[in-house]
C-alpha cells in the first residue's frame, strides 16, 4: 500500500543501479526513489536491484540505503512501517562489472520477473559509475541481449559526457552500437529543477512575454551559477575538468537553450530537443583571436593547496563566456554565461535586461537614476521570478523608484512541496519521457560551442586571474 493514492502510469519496473554502493546512489538516487514511492508514483510491481563490487548482504545494503534516506530525503526520516514495506522491493548483488556471469545472472533475473509479473518489465539500467567503466557495462548488457527490447529497456548515463568533442563522439558511438538513441537518457540534474522547467511555462504559456523575447526589446542576457564552496573533496576530478567542462558545457548551456530556443510546435520530447539543437547550432563560433575578448577565467586563492590538486595547476575555478546567436531573434544580443567556486554566495540566476525606453518624458529630478527593466529568474535559492520596474513613490512629489513584482514558489505553492530534481528525472525515465534529457547531437553541439575556448586555454601559458575566496570572482 502506498501512503498516497497518486495514479501511476507505470507498468511493472525493474530499476538496476550499477554503482549502488556509491555516493550518488546513497545521497540522490535512493532518496528520490523512496520519495516517489511515498508519493505513490511507483507501480505495485517494482524491484530496485543494486549492483556493486562492494561486499554487502542484502540486509546491509538496505540499512546503508536507509541511513542515506534518513539524511537526504526531503520528507525526513523514514517511518519504520513504511520503510519495512519499501525494503521488500530492494535487492543487492555483489559482482564484478567485467564478469560475463554478472550479466548472465541479470538476464535470468529479468526473465524471471517477466514470468512472475506476466508481462515484460520496463528495465532501467542506471550507470552510477566512473566514466571509465561505462563501456564495460554497456557491452556486458549487449552481449546477453539486455538492450534488445527497445520498448522496455532504457539506460541512464550521468555526466560528464566526455571531456571534449572527440571523446563525446566516441561515447555516443559506443552507446549507440548497443542501445538505440531512443533508449539512452543522458541525465543532467539541472533540468529536473522546477525553476528551470518553469522557463518553458513562463515563455510559452503566457502571452505577455513572447512578443518581447527578441533583440528588439532585450539588450542583454546573463546566466550565473555561483557556488560559495570550493572544490572540497572533488579536487582530483575538478583539476582535470575545470569550470567550463564541469558547469558551462552542460548546466549553463542547458539554461541558455531554454531561454533562447524558438517556440515548439507541440510539447513533445523530440520537438523541444530539436529546438535546443537549432539554437546551439546558431551560436557564433568563437574565433581563436577572439577568445581573450569573449572568455575570462580565474582561480580562487588557495586552490592549488586543495587535496589532490596540482601545485602548478592552471585549472579555472571561475569562467565567463560571452556568446552571440546568429539568427533573426537574437542577432546582436550578448549572452553572458558565468560560473565559479568559492564565490560570495550560492546563487543560480538568469537576468533578462530590457532596452532603455526610447524617450524619457519625466524630469531628471523625478528619477535619480534610470535602471533598466529586468526580468530575473531565480533558480536557487528563493526560487521564483522577479520583474524589476519603475513606480511612483507615494506623496505629492513626482519621484520614481525601482520596485519588484515577484512570484515565489515557497509562497504561491506553499501547500505543494517541490520535488527534488532526481525525482522528476527518474520518473520521466521510467515513463520513457525524454523531454528533459539530452540527445546525442545536442551533447556534441554543446561541446563545439566551448571547444575553441578550451583549446586556446589548453595551449596558453597564461595563468588564470587569482581572486579572493568569498568575492564575486576576478
Amino acid at each position: 500500500m502506498h501512503p498516497t493514492n497518486n495514479a501511476s502510469s507505470l507498468s511493472s519496473t525493474l530499476f538496476v543501479i550499477f554503482g549502488a554502493g556509491g555516493d550518488l546512489t546513497w545521497r540522490k538516487l535512493m532518496p528520490a526513489l523512496y520519495n516517489l514511492w511515498l508519493d505513490g508514483w511507483l507501480p505495485h510491481d517494482f524491484v530496485i536491484t543494486g549492483i556493486d563490487r562492494r561486499q554487502m548482504s542484502k540486509d546491509d545494503f538496505a540499512q546503508h540505503i536507509r541511513d542515506g534516506i534518513d539524511q537526504f530525503s526531503r520528507q525526513g526520516k523514514s517511518d519504520d512501517k513504511q520503510w519495512a514495506d519499501f525494503a521488500t522491493h530492494l535487492d543487492y548483488v555483489s559482482a564484478d562489472f567485467g564478469a560475463a556471469a554478472t550479466f548472465a545472472d541479470l538476464a535470468e533475473r529479468v526473465a524471471a520477473l517477466g514470468k512472475e509479473w506476466s508481462q515484460p518489465p520496463n528495465v532501467v539500467y542506471y550507470l552510477a559509475i566512473s566514466p571509465a567503466l561505462i563501456q564495460m557495462v554497456v557491452e556486458g548488457l549487449g552481449k546477453v541481449g539486455l538492450a534488445d527490447d527497445r520498448d522496455h529497456a532504457s539506460i541512464v548515463v550521468e555526466k560528464p559526457f566526455g571531456r571534449d568533442l572527440d571523446s563525446a563522439r566516441a561515447l555516443n558511438s559506443m552507446l549507440t552500437q548497443t542501445f538505440a538513441e531512443t533508449q539512452i537518457y543522458r541525465i543532467d540534474h539541472y533540468l529536473g529543477k522546477e525553476t528551470v522547467q518553469n522557463i518553458l511555462a513562463m515563455r510559452f504559456a503566457n502571452a505577455i512575454f513572447e512578443p518581447l523575447w527578441n533583440r528588439t526589446s532585450i539588450e542583454r542576457v546573463e546566466i550565473t551559477v555561483a557556488e560559495s564552496v570550493g572544490v572540497e573533496h572533488r579536487g582530483g576530478y575538478y583539476d582535470h575538468a575545470g569550470a567550463v567542462r564541469d558547469m558551462i558545457q552542460n548546466h549553463l548551456l542547458q539554461i541558455f537553450c531554454l531561454i533562447s530556443m524558438e517556440p515548439p510546435i507541440v510539447f513533445a520530447a523530440d520537438e523541444i530537443r530539436d529546438k535546443k539543437v537549432e539554437v546551439l547550432r546558431a551560436v557564433r563560433p568563437i574565433a581563436p583571436e577572439k577568445v581573450d575578448q569573449l572568455a575570462k577565467r580565474g582561480q580562487y586563492e588557495g586552490y592549488r593547496q586543495e587535496p589532490d590538486v596540482s601545485a602548478s595547476s592552471n585549472t579555472e575555478t571561475f569562467a565567463q563566456l560571452t556568446l552571440h546567436v546568429d539568427n533573426w531573434r537574437w542577432q546582436g544580443v550578448p549572452f553572458v554565461l558565468r560560473t565559479g567556486k568559492a564565490l560570495k554566495d550560492k546563487v543560480s540566476l538568469v537576468k533578462i535586461r530590457f532596452r532603455s525606453i526610447p524617450h524619457r518624458a519625466f524630469p531628471a529630478a523625478a528619477v535619480p537614476r534610470w535602471p533598466r527593466n529586468e526580468l530575473q529568474i531565480h533558480i536557487q535559492p528563493n526560487e521564483g521570478i522577479d520583474i524589476c520596474m519603475l513606480a511612483k513613490e507615494p506623496g505629492p512629489e513626482l519621484l520614481l523608484k525601482p520596485v519588484d513584482m515577484n512570484f515565489r514558489y515557497s509562497e504561491d505553492f506553499a501547500k505543494k512541496p517541490m520535488p527534488e530534481a532526481y525525482e522528476t528525472l527518474l520518473l520521466d525515465v521510467m515513463q520513457r519521457d525524454a523531454t528533459l534529457f539530452m540527445r546525442g547531437d545536442q551533447v556534441e553541439t554543446a561541446w563545439r560551442v566551448v571547444m575553441p575556448v578550451l583549446d586556446a586555454w589548453g595551449h596558453s601559458d597564461d595563468q588564470p586571474t587569482v581572486y579572493p575566496v568569498g568575492s564575486w570572482g576576478p
